[in-house]
């Protein structure tokens, strides 16, 4: 398609985008009405929302938009997982410059269409305006199917910490594309499109998992979340975290210690959670810590490593310090 979103209008950009755009099963009403209707058989809908902002959060120099669209939806759907529930629906708030190219829009619109059918959500609308700096601001939605929502807060002293999905892949890969190279591909795809195991957070609920989170800003960061909600420490075993040759000789190359990525580096979107001692955990999981108690009086719960505070950077905050 040729020409700019400017060119072809508000609600011609809205025709394009919505025209590729299936339904599942779950969807009573979608695009194309004054909002979307998305069947609630639980009774209770799980929402999330996200925003991403172009030279923050994407370069186009470095992710098409494609790619875009596939990791703008990857990171809401992860949340919505990591809640015990599974994805259903996705809601995208759409900022682009007039002059931008209508295929650009078309391609993020694929992304997200093509990540929400591996969740098995449909995206069901949103809205477009003009602005300086491209903007994705995304909402998602989730089915619990009758189960308790697995929160931050349930921890409890003895449980063993375990997580699925990559760890430290994205941030390899950022590091890569930073020092201007677009290879080993496998850490640069994974920067540019994470795979979340969104199968596995409803599967973990149905395990008896006792608290949840994504990996969006680092596992010590996140699970930090998880300590303070549930007045916990959580100590982790940094023999027990695998990293690839791949990634240690990518580490070594750039001088960085790959660990520092498993434990610090987000947007991988694996799933972390506590599980009582005596779960019978499938192969997926991996066991990489414990929580070792109640936290101290005066202070929330921690993480430590080896039972060590983590001298390094715990994850990413987009208030920090640049």
């Amino acid at each position: 398609m040729q020409g700019t979103v400017g060119e072809l209008g508000e609600f011609g950009l809205i025709r394009e985008l919505t025209a590729r755009l299936p339904l599942t099963p779950g969807v009573e009403l979608g695009p194309g009405d004054d909002a979307a209707v998305i069947k609630a058989p639980d009774a209770r809908v799980v929402a999330t929302t996200d925003v991403l902002i172009e030279g923050r959060h994407f370069r186009r120099d470095w992710s098409t938009a494609y790619d875009v669209g596939r990791k703008s939806a990857a990171q809401n759907l992860a949340d919505i997982a990591a809640m015990g529930a599974v994805p259903t629906a996705l809601l995208l708030g759409l900022v682009v410059p007039a002059e931008l190219p209508t295929t650009w829009a078309t391609e993020l619109m694929d992304g997200l269409r093509d990540e929400c059918q591996v969740a098995g959500a449909a995206v069901v609308g949103g809205d477009v305006v003009r602005g300086e700096t491209i903007t994705l601001a995304i909402t998602a939605l989730g089915d619990l199917q009758g189960r308790a929502p697995v929160t931050r807060s349930g921890a409890r002293a003895g449980d063993v910490v375990a997580v699925t999905g990559w760890l430290g892949w994205s941030a390899a890969g950022l590091t890569v594309l930073s020092r201007g190279f677009r290879s080993p591909r496998a850490f640069v795809e994974a920067h540019r499109r994470p795979e979340p195991p969104y199968h596995a957070g409803p599967a973990a609920a149905e395990l008896g998992a006792t608290a949840m989170i994504d990996v969006s800003d680092g596992l010590v960061a996140d699970l930090g979340h998880v300590a303070a909600a549930s007045a916990m420490d959580i100590d982790l075993h940094a023999a027990d975290f695998d990293i690839p040759a791949q990634m240690a000789d990518i580490g070594q190359a750039v001088g960085v210690d790959p660990l520092v990525w498993v434990l610090s580096g987000g947007e991988d979107h694996a799933i972390a959670a506590t599980f009582p001692a005596g779960a019978q955990l499938p192969a997926r999981w991996r066991v990489v810590g414990q929580v070792t108690g109640p936290a101290g009086v005066g202070r929330t719960g921690r993480v430590t490593v080896d039972g060590a505070p983590w001298d390094r950077t715990a994850g990413w905050d987009h208030f920090a310090a640049e």
